[in-house]
């Protein structure tokens, strides 16, 4: 009875999901995995950002070259290159194809980035001295280097979920593909709330603690993803071989298209690099602080771009593939409006109300996050954008352009760190290089992508909608501006119980007053919110 219970559930998670539910699912998976996410960082930063601000630098610089790894390898890169190709074989009925494809990339991501871990533990030590950490004093170095070697085996774990993840993302199921990440933050919890006291097995110390703990707890979370994405392929009639097919064309396609996507992906990470290098250098904490205001940066980037753009992306190759052009327009215009409504008074709140969004993962807050943060939330609307608009060539299989525009865009970002770095802007300065170099991306992939359709992408009616939109931000940062004023963050807010309802008082009105704002400027996006709206109000009404 159990098993048949846990086939049902399984398959019912697993049923196709409408494109308007799968967005549902993937912003709640990632609130719910940023949730937690503050919380891990809530409690390493009240661990050790005071009392051991040199082992939290050294922790965050261990993960740097191995997520590099991983973005470069795999990550976005692989889903946006394969599920094209997977999808196309699927609408044409070629399921043998398919799957052919799909044990092939899972093999070969997997022998790739199993070479990639063993080569960063064996090279850990001159990648942290010379490349991440110049400025780790010795005691940190050596912390650094004993974290990376343990956190190294992550790009493998990582690279066989994402293309299980991939799979599933591509025939429209996201509830276990949604949940997986959330699990990876569990495993960290793990490790700093058990590990770090040590672990002790029928009275054998086998381990004795401390924050190198953490890093375990990274590896368990890795090995929790694997597991839930295999949970995720139940009832998906996924017929692996282990082999690689060479042969099959779905698979060179894929290959042909990846090294672009994945180049596209290591250009941006050489922000992280640079700047994890720059901050080491600019007094002890200083790395953890810029990369904790980063952290909370891109989490509406998750929550608001990555999500949408995710979910309208199997549809927008679906429509391609199908070779309907005008409704991938239509698709297209419709996710962009969307991000770009509800990622505006998203940022704006967050400008304005950064100390009590600095204080949920660090309690009393902290004035270096929170002014960092604030030089970044013009990158937070940005990349939101950047999501949808980079999809919009993957859809056509391009892969080459927006790593082009990348390139532009990050070695430009790059030259501004290190000027303002050496003008002596501190963390701030490399905050607004990732700002600038941010939305000069997109304005580049935006108009390029009108020259692509010939003027029919972005038409007279978005651009009418786009500056509405500006509009109702403006009145929506008017309104957080005069609310943190009435209800300031003070020294004294050193519990969630005091910064939580506050952050929330004023996240509501503000968003009131942008969706009063909205609707009065005719933006159709706010329709779905005032149609529920009259529902629960006059459902009793005769």
């Amino acid at each position: 009875m159990k098993k048949i219970k846990f086939r049902s559930v399984v398959a019912m998670a697993n049923s196709r999901l409408s494109i308007k539910f799968a967005a549902i699912i993937l912003a709640i998976s990632t609130l719910l995995s940023a949730l937690l996410g503050i919380f891990r960082d809530r409690l390493l930063n009240g661990f050790y950002l005071d009392t051991y601000p040199t082992g939290i630098d050294a922790y965050t610089a261990a993960f740097t070259i191995p997520d590099f790894m991983f973005f470069i390898l795999t990550s976005g890169a692989l889903a946006d290159s394969f599920i094209p190709v997977f999808n196309h074989r699927l609408v044409n009925g070629n399921k043998k194809s398919a799957w052919e494809l799909s044990s092939s990339v899972l093999n070969l991501m997997a022998l790739i980035t199993l070479v990639a871990s063993v080569l960063i533990m064996i090279f850990a030590d001159p990648l942290i001295r010379y490349v991440v950490g110049p400025g780790l004093d010795e005691p940190g170095t050596i912390l650094a280097i004993n974290m990376m070697r343990v956190i190294a085996i992550n790009p493998f774990l990582m690279s066989i979920a994402t293309v299980l993840n991939s799979i599933q993302q591509a025939v429209g199921r996201f509830v276990f593909y949604a949940i997986a990440p959330a699990l990876y933050n569990v495993g960290i919890l793990i490790g700093i709330t058990v590990f770090t006291g040590g672990i002790n097995i029928f009275g054998i110390q086998i381990f004795e603690g401390g924050i190198m703990g953490v890093a375990l707890g990274v590896v368990l979370g890795a090995i929790l993803q694997v597991i839930m994405s295999l949970v995720g392929l139940i009832g998906l009639g996924f017929d692996y071989r282990f082999k690689i097919n060479w042969k099959n064309h779905g698979f060179r396609a894929v290959l042909g298209l990846l090294p672009a996507r994945s180049l596209d992906q290591g250009i941006d990470y050489v922000n992280t690099i640079v700047n994890t290098n720059l901050s080491s250098r600019m007094g002890a904490g200083a790395l953890r602080s810029y990369q904790q205001a980063t952290n909370l940066s891109q989490m509406p980037t998750n929550l608001i771009g990555v999500a949408i753009s995710t979910a309208f992306f199997p549809k927008l190759t679906e429509d391609l593939g199908k070779g309907h052009e005008a409704e991938f327009y239509a698709t297209f215009r419709v996710a962009l409006r969307t991000i770009i409504w509800i990622s505006l008074p998203v940022s704006i709140i967050a400008y304005f109300g950064r100390g009590y969004v600095v204080s949920f993962i660090k309690n009393g807050g902290d004035p270096l996050i929170a002014s960092i943060l604030a030089t970044l939330i013009l990158s937070t609307f940005a990349r939101c954008v950047f999501h949808i608009a980079s999809r919009g060539f993957y859809a056509h299989q391009d892969t080459k352009t927006p790593f082009i525009v990348s390139i532009i865009a990050v070695g430009f970002s790059t030259l501004l760190a290190v000027a303002f770095a050496i003008f002596g802007w501190g963390p701030e300065g490399l905050g607004y290089a990732q700002s600038i170099g941010a939305v000069l991306e997109i304005i580049i992939l935006i108009w390029l992508l009108q020259r692509l359709s010939k003027n029919k992408l972005l038409d007279k009616t978005f651009w009418k909608a786009f500056w509405r939109m500006l509009f109702a931000t403006l009145i929506a940062g008017a309104v957080a501006y005069a609310m943190t004023k009435f209800l300031p963050f003070r020294k004294t807010d050193d519990s969630i119980f005091n910064t939580l309802p506050k952050f929330g008082i004023i996240t509501i009105v503000s968003l009131l007053a942008y969706g009063v704002a909205s609707f009065f400027l005719g933006l159709p996006e706010v329709k779905p919110f005032v149609d529920k709206l009259k529902k629960v109000l006059f459902k009793n009404a005769v």
